[in-house]
């Protein structure tokens, strides 16, 4: 009983804490802003959203547009991570971020086995301090692709 009763009380505290930093935060730090390029992204989902002082990235995959439609890019697991990481450098860009201010990533990957070429490549983005990362093997990614990749930044 007792041991429910600190659990409790340290559950109380946290959340009037976490209300006190809310109402001292401007309105800048409290606003979402789900960002998305255009009225006409075709997808159920925001590309990035901008929260407080975060920049949170969808799962970006290797792909471009071409005659109007998203295509993987040609050439295996690295080119499909070259254009993956270069995909979330544009929206970090274009939302106020880089890939130097990325805090987390999550890797997806369909086959296990390309996690050391997938690796290199990955690497190559983030020469200095690594963002943490969580990594997961996947049965089946959007079009088709061998790797998608999200992460968190600082804006």
């Amino acid at each position: 009983m007792a041991r429910f009763v600190l659990i409790a009380l340290a559950v109380a505290v946290a959340a009037c804490e976490s209300s006190a930093l809310r109402q001292g935060a401007s309105a800048a730090e409290q606003r979402i802003e789900f960002l998305a390029p255009a009225d006409s992204w075709p997808y159920p989902f925001s590309p990035a959203v901008r929260a407080g002082g975060f920049l949170f990235v969808s799962g970006q995959i290797g792909a471009r547009m071409e005659n109007g439609a998203m295509a993987l890019v040609p050439g295996g697991i690295e080119a499909e991570t070259r254009q993956t990481m270069e995909n979330i450098r544009d929206i970090l860009t274009r939302n106020g971020s880089s890939l130097e201010r990325v805090t987390k990533c999550t890797v997806m990957i369909a086959d296990m086995s390309e996690w050391p070429r997938m690796n290199a490549v990955y690497a190559t983005y983030f020469p200095g301090p690594k963002p943490a990362r969580s990594a997961l093997g996947a049965n089946g990614l959007a079009l088709g692709a061998r790797v998608e990749i999200e992460c968190i930044a600082l804006v």
